[in-house]
């Protein structure tokens, strides 16, 4: 499956939740997409479905394919620590997902478009790959070229409550210091990772 590039509503109605931010389509319609709308019966969702969609949900949510993600789960299974926390923490230390944390995207889609594009610096080189690692001490800054940008600068100016315990954002320089690795209070996202260990496990 390549990169989902479709309409972003559907994919939040049929999770039930705003997964790409504010939806005003999922709050008309807070129900399942498809042409018999509200009133078409739904079967009893079987384990096996239930931890389907809570790992497409997470997929979704930080733009992961699905080799990536089952190679971050293997990863995740070597750490130390509970596997579940460590997937979360492995998506959450990509530089696209830090971009949007950080505020200087206003979603995990543009701010993968920023690091592809060459507008990120990151301990003084410039990074074009979103999946690049960070950890603890890295410095994310937007490139000096890129400074003036009008889309950086309008989610920077909209992102003012958006606050992190496991970054620091320096304004004058536009720059980020990933200080910690997060631990699941820091991670927002309403995913149930043990459903996901539960799936991989089978």
């Amino acid at each position: 499956m390549a990169r989902y590039t479709g309409p972003k509503s559907k994919i939040a109605r049929k999770f039930r939740e705003p997964i790409f931010g504010p939806d005003k389509a999922l709050e008309r319609r807070n129900y399942p997409p498809g042409q018999h709308g509200p009133n078409k019966r739904r079967g009893k969702q079987s384990e096996y479905a239930i931890q389907l969609a809570e790992k497409q949900k997470a997929k979704y949510t930080y733009g992961i394919l699905e080799r990536q993600f089952s190679n971050m789960f293997k990863k995740a299974t070597r750490m130390k620590g509970i596997t579940g926390e460590n997937l979360l923490q492995l998506c959450e230390l990509r530089l696209d997902n830090v971009i949007y944390r950080l505020g200087v995207a206003p979603s995990r889609r543009a701010a993968r478009q920023l690091v592809t594009h060459k507008h990120i610096v990151v301990n003084g080189q410039v990074v074009n790959i979103p999946s690049y690692s960070l950890k603890p001490g890295d410095v994310v800054e937007v490139r000096e070229k890129s400074k003036s940008l009008e889309a950086i600068s309008d989610s920077l100016s909209s992102a003012g409550n958006r606050s992190n315990d496991w970054l620091t954002w320096n304004p004058s320089q536009m720059s980020g210091t990933v200080v910690n690795v997060p631990n699941r209070e820091m991670i927002s996202e309403n995913i149930k990772e043990q459903l996901i260990v539960e799936l991989y496990s089978k």
